[in-house]
């Protein structure tokens, strides 16, 4: 499960944070996940409870939005939604895609004391 490991990096972020802007606790952490990032989010919600017992995180809700997989098409120029990193574009069929969203994992805001 690297939801885990992921969760540590975020909690590591997190921490490095509190430390440059001086604040003492963390009540909702939002993280954006795109649908083909390959992160699993019912893992990621078990995970951060865990691995954020103990830390400045500790107690926090995580809300996680999803991010739909966006893709633009060099043979007909649409912007199109995929949900497998590897699709054909629905319009027309060409393959491959350039991806343009998705795959991300970020930390988007953080509320802190």
């Amino acid at each position: 499960m690297h939801e885990m490991s992921l969760c540590e990096g975020v909690v590591q972020l997190i921490e490095e944070q509190a430390t440059v802007q001086q604040f003492t606790s963390v009540k909702t952490v939002r993280l954006e996940i795109g649908a083909l990032a390959g992160v699993e989010t019912e893992a990621m919600r078990f995970s951060f409870d865990a691995v954020a017992r103990g830390t400045i995180a500790d107690g926090a809700r995580l809300e996680i939005i999803d991010i739909a997989g966006r893709a633009t098409c060099p043979a007909c120029t649409r912007t199109v939604d995929i949900c497998a990193r590897f699709d054909g574009c629905p319009a027309c069929g060409h393959y491959p895609l350039e991806l343009i969203a998705g795959d991300e994992m970020r930390i988007k805001e953080l509320e802190v004391q």
